[in-house]
């Protein structure tokens, strides 16, 4: 219609009779009508845009771990294949999310058990909080990891998770499993079959083909690459890089240490693909962040989403005007569009968050937006 004929429209002494008619056929046939007529400045873009926001939130690991530990008590490899305890944004319920895109969860693996075999579409990584006798078997390689180690279980990779030894082990997993479901992606599978003889046999249990420390032993030298091996191990587009060891992290935080910074993101070190140097996954990507005793990060507003685990200090981060006061294993989420800085207020302590973002699949739709505000209230663009 155009513009002439909606003004005679409006003129019309049965334009209110027919605009209610159109209202009702238009409700019956699921029909959302892009105008306004209110005197509202751009109502009807701005109801297109509505969907379920995730919330600042804040999970306390001095809350989590008597409930993390009651569940290894309560509940056996037995009773179910997976035992984990899923940080739900309490914006978001009844969608088992912990920001729109992602979701964590912390889990306890207990002595001599053995999660049977499976994979799954949504990329995940453990990493190791409690313990240093977790293994997960990925692909054939067996990886054993503790505190800090970052391992991944890429998109449609084998994997099984267990405890060889000693005591109970808590690692936190992130995976892009909301994202899968929007994308109508996800799926699982628990039937592995092995050829011996000829014949294809199922089992719980995927055969070791790798020595241990493959991925860091193939992977560890920046800026070499063997062409003695297969790179793609069943990875498809992820890292073939299975197991980020801590202690090397440590060593180049220590190195950065150092170094300026931004101040906005104070120094962060973000975990690559070793084969081209981009994100470990297209969906998900891994960052360290260290702040110095005293140091305070300048306010960042991006639509990428952030799960924050700190892995060593405490301190303080406000998030959309709510202030989290965290310590370590604690983890708390900035949804995207949300303000956010950080602050380590030891005078001579420092501390470090795991930050997991959905940063590369923004980046990958050309839709990634992310702003910083200076002190003097100046707003720029940092992406």
């Amino acid at each position: 219609m155009t513009a002439q004929m909606a003004t005679l429209a409006q003129r019309s002494d049965n334009w209110a009779k027919e605009m209610a008619e159109l209202h009702r056929r238009d409700e019956e046939l699921s029909l959302y009508e892009y105008w306004s007529t209110e005197e509202v400045a751009h109502d009807a873009t701005n109801k297109l845009q509505r969907y379920a926001k995730a919330a600042p939130h804040h999970w306390r690991w001095s809350d989590l771990l008597p409930c993390i530990e009651k569940s290894g008590e309560l509940v056996s490899m037995n009773d179910s294949e997976r035992r984990t305890l899923i940080l739900m944004n309490p914006a978001l319920a009844p969608t088992i999310a912990t920001v729109t895109t992602m979701y964590a969860g912390y889990r306890i693996n207990l002595p001599g058990e053995v999660g049977p075999c499976h994979r799954h579409s949504p990329n995940a990584v453990r990493l190791g909080l409690t313990g240093d006798t977790n293994f997960t078997v990925v692909e054939g390689e067996q990886i054993r990891f503790g505190y800090g180690d970052l391992v991944l279980t890429p998109h449609d990779c084998w994997h099984s998770h267990a405890v060889e030894e000693g005591k109970p082990a808590i690692n936190i997993s992130y995976l892009d499993h909301p994202l899968c479901n929007v994308l109508n992606a996800t799926y699982f599978d628990s039937d592995l079959y092995i050829e011996e003889n000829g014949v294809k046999v199922r089992k719980d249990l995927q055969p070791v083909t790798f020595p241990r420390d493959y991925s860091v032993n193939t992977y560890r030298r920046g800026g070499l690459r063997s062409r003695a091996v297969d790179h793609l191990r069943g990875t498809g587009r992820a890292s073939p890089m299975y197991v980020y060891r801590w202690d090397q992290t440590r060593e180049f935080i220590e190195e950065m240490r150092h170094r300026d910074g931004s101040p906005f993101e104070a120094i962060m070190i973000e975990y690559t693909d070793p084969l081209t140097g981009g994100p470990v996954y297209r969906t998900m990507n891994f960052e360290v962040m260290l702040l110095r005793p005293g140091e305070r990060t300048w306010p960042v507003k991006q639509n990428a989403s952030l799960l924050c685990t700190i892995m060593q200090g405490s301190g303080r981060s406000t998030v959309g005007g709510k202030v989290f006061e965290w310590n370590q294993f604690d983890t708390f989420c900035v949804p995207g569009q949300e303000w956010c800085e950080h602050w380590n207020p030891s005078a001579g302590e420092e501390a470090i968050m795991m930050v997991v973002t959905d940063e590369p699949a923004l980046q990958a739709l050309n839709l990634q937006v992310k702003e910083g505000r200076k002190p003097n209230g100046e707003i720029i663009r940092l992406d």
